[in-house]
Parts: C-alpha cells; structure tokens; sequence
C-alpha cells in the first residue's frame, strides 16, 4: 500500500472543564523526525507520544503540537502553622486591648500572612492525565495516518500511469533499435560514394557497420530498464514503507536511459530517451514524498 508521507490530523480530549488538543502534521524526510511542542507538564510523557506515533509513522518529519484549554483539576490543602498562630493570636488580642484594634482587621491579618496560613496546591490524578494525552494522541496519529493513506493512493495511481507510459516507450524503442544499424549503414555507404566517387569496399563497410551496431546495442539496457519497471510495479503493492525502494529503483532506470541515450546514435531514438528522462522526473517528484 503506498502511503504519502504528507499529512494532518488533529484531536480533542476533555476531562471536566479541562480539555487537552493535539495536531500533527508530516512532510516528507530522509528518516524518521520529531518535533514536539507542548507544556511544559506533558515533557516527561514525550518519549511515550513518539512511540505511540510511530505505531502510524514510518518515515517523515513529524511536528506535533499540544495545547491545553481550562485548568487541570488540582488538590488544595490548607496548611497552617497553629504555634505560630496561637503566639500571632494572643499578641493581636493585647494590642486589641491596648490599641483598640478593630476584631475584623485582626482576623485579616491573620488570613494574610503566608507564614500562619498558605494553601498548598498539587496536581492530582496524573495517570488520567497521561491516559488522556495519548488516547489524544493516538486519534491524531490515526486521523494523519488516514490523510497519508488518502494522499498514497493518488501517488501510487498517478506513478502507475507514468510507468505505463515509460513501459510503451521501451516497447518503442524495442522497434527502433533493430533499424539504427541499418541507418547507419545506409550513412555510411553514401559518405564513402562521395568521397570515393562510388568504388567502395563492401568488406569494409559491413565490418564498420558490425562494431558500431556492437557499441550501439542497447538491447541489454532495455531488459534492464523493462525489469525495473515490473520491480516497481509489483512495489506499489506491497503492504510496507516502500518508498527508499522506489527511490532506488528510479535511480537505477535513469542509469539505464542515460546509456541508451548516449550509445544509439539516431535521432528518434534520442527523442524517446528525452520523454523518458521526462516521464523519470515526474516519477522521481512523486516518489520522494511516498513513505
């Protein structure tokens, strides 16, 4: 199955009045790449959020980003210092006493000092937390996974059509190859007319004729060429990261055009090498984002 290794997707995962969202998106890359943004209480799950990813992933520049919407539910403790605030208290009764404190300012006093009393506040629950982050995660990763497999298809129909086109043009060039000899003979004997005014070595001819047909062969290529296009093929099926294959494949088939384009010297044979090269790019454009 080819998979493209563009994508998106984006989830949403609620707990209460606190809701946690994750986007993920991927472009095409040598290897496997993560770029991870998110607050700063989610870091130590970082490692988790890759492995749950690459469950989806194989290859590609991956960036995920994570948001956090409301207040995670935290655990509140009132600590108070009931020492201190015994000595606080009874020295606020006798400046009462002696100043004529108002009863209320003593009482929020008391309320304002972190010394005497402070509350204590800790995040409660963080297995839910992790649970909820990468359940959002994985449907994220599901959700570009899906995208990827959308875009693959288009890929893959889109690489097939070219290899067809590149299949008809070396069935072409199978036709063509036989007669650049015989061109060549033909170019050959007319040059030698002129210059020799018509006494020409027939010999001669045909041993210059049978190495150049020799140098010009380009039999071997095209069986090679016509291999690579069923290696790719049979390729686009498989049910796995192919796109290094295909990758290789393509460079091994423009070796392939390269030779025939530089060792048959005809003009309708140098016109197909070029609307292969052409057809070889296009493939090559494609491949490059195919996972």
């Amino acid at each position: 199955m080819t998979v493209s290794m563009t994508g998106y997707g984006r989830s949403k995962a609620e707990a209460g009045p606190f809701s946690v969202n994750i986007e993920i998106k991927s472009v095409n890359h040598r290897f496997s790449e993560y770029h991870i943004r998110m607050p700063r209480q989610f870091m130590v799950l970082e490692e988790k959020m890759k492995k749950k990813i690459s469950q989806y992933i194989h290859r590609g520049r991956v960036e995920v980003f994570v948001s956090l919407e409301g207040e995670w539910p935290l655990k509140r403790k009132l600590n108070v210092d009931w020492d201190l605030l015994d000595e606080y208290f009874h020295f606020m009764k006798e400046a009462q006493a002696k100043y004529g404190f108002q009863e209320s300012y003593a009482v929020q006093s008391m309320l304002n000092r972190e010394d005497l009393i402070h509350i204590e506040e800790t995040e409660i629950n963080n297995d839910e937390l992790e649970i909820l982050l990468l359940n959002a995660v994985e449907e994220a990763a599901a959700g570009l996974k899906k995208m990827r497999a959308a875009e693959g298809i288009e890929l893959s129909r889109d690489v097939h059509s070219q290899l067809h086109q590149l299949e008809s043009k070396v069935k072409e060039l199978k036709v063509l190859a036989p007669d650049v000899s015989l061109h060549y003979k033909d170019r050959l004997t007319k040059r030698l007319q002129e210059f020799l005014n018509g006494q020409i070595d027939e010999a001669r001819i045909v041993t210059e004729v049978a190495i150049f047909t020799e140098k010009a062969d380009i039999n071997e290529e095209l069986i090679r060429l016509n291999s690579h296009i069923q290696q790719m093929l049979l390729t686009l099926s498989q049910e796995e990261p192919i796109g290094r294959k295909l990758d290789f494949l393509l460079q091994e088939m423009n070796r392939e055009t390269n030779t025939i384009g530089s060792k048959a010297n005809d003009s309708e044979i140098a016109k197909k090498v070029v609307e292969m090269k052409s057809l070889l790019e296009k493939m090559k454009e494609q491949v490059q984002n195919i996972e």
